[in-house]
């Protein structure tokens, strides 16, 4: 890129020429641009020989930093020295000179002590330019004190950031210190990663102040860093394009996909059956029209069979031939609106030369790809499945998974325990098909209401970043291989400290989309926002009631560590109740001989008192086959749960059945049923419920 105004293209010069690739941009030049861009940093000079005078303008105490190749931690290297005099110079330029290779000299003046920060930029492959905000200096590898943002940010992000430090109250004047200018780290921030800021100008790499040091007065940035990147970041889905994409700005219309008027299956055997016959078998116990695409057979496993796909009159083709041959299939695709490809083979396992050709394919025959190395679509609705044991009911939640199998285990337990789908769709490798793209245009779905979302490999995380963010339907993200380090030979603190994780927390953050870590909490949440999405609340916080001071102070611990509220109620909501037992959680007298309204009578006494956003009613099932033996005295007190919701539509009941392994068969079944035609929710622990109600159920909650 062209240096641009005030960047101080000395160190491009040959004397300067000997820094390496790691070493980026000398500091003084790097400070020449912050000083242009409004940032403020330390007077200083630059001393190339052993002439020190034009440091004579300094005020006192200086600092001395030396400059070169591979000089890029500079604390470390004993290429920096504080509090020296004019007179000081030369001797500690001298004793540096001779233990490092050094170009030059940068002299400052000493800053004022303060808050140490650090704030840096990184580009992610996945999501580009992020910012990264924390305690810095010295600390900073230490204690990772930090938070990340993708840019642009918001001022409002800036001030969240800040505020999650765990040493945020450095920042306030913490034991009797004085308190910092936060508007002016904020400006910061914002001057870095906000809309326009300088993340828009660098070709990143690596850029980092730190430290910054931030005082009453403001902020001053004393170090800067900026590793330009080696090469211009190309997004990966703009290599697979087809030329049946929709132009920027329009979606495809995806309901031949979840609801086509016929189906072919390409690679089904007369003699040897294989995974092409196994969804003829599905297709045909679901009922939708279907072809088979075969050589030379009139039929296979009982279905019509054409020998070529060009013969197809179908919306929908299922490939399920060997790699090598995928793309000669999808080039006879011509009029069938979607191809997907289940085969394995492409890019996952080292041949992304045969995905580029399949690709290729798919744009001569101008039909959108789904795949490849994916299971398919499951649409209760359409007739659309890739799992076995008959469909469930049409719902309202959808589903995006670059996993088959994990989708085919999502789709059994979840229907298992009341989840009701409207679209489930696999993706597998994501050459052309995005995650991001089907959630676009499932946000507008008008039957979705909730979508999940299982990702390893985003490809473009940037447009899934923005299809977050425009999406108004909850959204709840499980993210596969979150452990590994996201930048690779990081030479900044902030390289080093920018991992998946950490990214896909930021998105989440950003987004307002729900992350969890597993799949029963991806279940569960879902199941949350299909029972309670609709419901507005009232009140704020989590009301927790039921029966044992342990499990209670232990639901106090969960709900606590998924950062939920348990805010207390006035005292006297419970007078006349007859219940000695006051705070939240509440400990209620619910068992086989315990009266089952009166958890309903005491949600109400409360409610009436103090609005919650949730409630959480918990029985131990266990008691009531110990001390009892009839599962009626469980089930009149799911009646009564599901009455209390009945009669306050305003409020988000769920009941936690804890030891519910205790039931007999079928019994737990029972409880479910009677709670879901009350639009209630059934967890087993509490642990699966406080995590379900953090991510499903946020206004109000968090």
């Amino acid at each position: 890129m062209s240096a641009p105004a005030g960047f101080n293209e000395h160190a491009r010069s040959p004397e300067h020429a000997g820094a390496d690739e790691r070493s980026g941009l000398y500091e003084h030049d790097v400070k020449a641009l912050l000083r242009e861009a409004g940032v403020p940093v330390p007077r200083g000079v630059v001393v190339d020989g052993t002439d020190f005078s034009a440091a004579d303008a300094l005020t006192e105490p200086l600092v001395l930093k030396a400059f070169g190749p591979g000089l890029v931690h500079k604390s470390d290297a004993g290429a920096v020295v504080l509090g020296l005099r004019h007179a000081d110079l030369a001797t500690a330029a001298a004793e540096m000179r001779s233990r490092l290779r050094v170009a030059g000299f940068l002299v400052e003046e000493q800053a004022e002590a303060g808050v140490e920060l650090i704030v840096g930029l990184v580009r992610d492959p996945g999501f580009g330019p992020v910012l990264l905000a924390g305690l810095g200096g010295v600390w900073t590898e230490v204690l990772r004190d930090t938070a990340l943002r993708l840019c642009p940010i918001s001022e409002s992000d800036a001030r969240v950031m800040l505020g999650s430090l765990r040493g945020a109250a450095l920042l306030h004047g913490a034991r009797g210190g004085p308190a910092v200018d936060v508007d002016a780290v904020v400006k910061l921030l914002m001057t870095v990663g906000g809309p326009g800021g300088l993340w828009e100008r660098l070709e990143l790499g690596e850029f980092e102040l730190n430290p910054v040091i931030a005082t009453p007065s403001g902020v001053t940035a004393v170090d800067a860093r900026y590793l330009p990147a080696s090469a211009p970041v190309q997004s990966r889905q703009a290599d697979f394009l087809p030329a049946s994409a929709p132009a920027p700005g329009r979606q495809a219309d995806f309901q031949p996909l979840f609801e086509p008027r016929a189906v072919a299956v390409v690679g089904a055997s007369t003699t040897r059956p294989n995974f092409g016959n196994m969804f003829l078998g599905f297709y045909r116990a679901a009922g939708v029209p279907l072809v088979a695409v075969h050589p030379s057979a009139g039929e296979v496993s009982g279905v019509p069979a054409v020998p070529a796909l060009a013969e197809a009159d179908v919306d929908y083709a299922l490939v399920a031939v060997p790699a090598e041959r995928c793309a000669e299939v999808v080039r006879e695709a011509g009029g069938v609106p979607f191809v997907q490809v289940m085969s394995g083979g492409f890019g996952e396992a080292g041949r992304p030369e045969l995905e580029a050709e399949l690709v290729e394919a798919a744009r001569a025959a101008g039909t959108r790809l789904l795949g490849p190395n994916c299971m398919g679509v499951y649409c209760p609705r359409g007739r659309q499945t890739f799992v076995g044991g008959g469909m469930g009911p049409a719902g309202s939640v959808a589903l995006i998974s670059q996993s088959g199998g994990l989708a085919g285990e999502v789709i059994k337990v979840g229907e298992g325990r009341g989840l009701a789908f409207s679209r489930v769709v696999t993706v597998g490798n994501a050459a052309d098909v995005s995650p991001a793209e089907l959630l676009g245009w499932l946000s507008r779905d008008p039957e979705t209401r909730a979508v999940g979302l299982y990702l390893e490999d985003p490809r473009n995380g940037r447009e899934l970043y923005e299809a977050l963010r425009a999406c108004e339907l909850p959204v709840v993200l499980l993210v596969g291989g979150r452990s590994g380090q996201g930048q690779e030979a990081a030479a900044s603190h902030t390289g080093g400290m920018v991992s998946d994780r950490r990214i896909w927390d930021a998105v989440a953050a950003q987004t307002g989309a729900a992350l969890v870590t597993s799949q029963d909490d991806l279940i569960g949440a879902l199941a949350y926002v299909q029972a309670h999405g609709a419901r507005v609340p009232e009140g704020e916080g989590v009301l927790v009631v039921g029966p044992s001071g342990g499990a209670s102070v232990l639901a106090a611990d969960a709900f606590d560590a998924a950062g939920l509220r348990l805010d207390p109620f006035p005292a006297q909501a419970l007078d006349g109740l007859g219940l000695a037992a006051s705070g939240n959680p509440l400990e209620v007298p619910v068992g086989p001989l315990g009266r089952a309204g009166l958890v309903p009578e005491v949600i109400e006494a409360i409610l009436r008192r103090r609005p919650y956003a949730d409630v959480v009613a918990h029985v131990n099932v266990q008691a009531f086959f110990t001390y009892g033996d009839a599962a009626e005295p469980l089930y009149a007190y799911a009646r009564a749960v599901a009455g209390a919701q009945a009669a306050r539509p305003g409020v988000r009941i769920t009941l936690v059945t804890r030891n519910g392994e205790c039931a007999p068969p079928g019994v737990e079944d029972e409880v479910r049923r009677i709670a879901a035609e009350a639009g209630i929710p059934v967890y087993r622990s509490m642990e699966a419920a406080a995590t379900a109600v953090a991510a499903g159920g946020r206004n109000g909650t968090a």
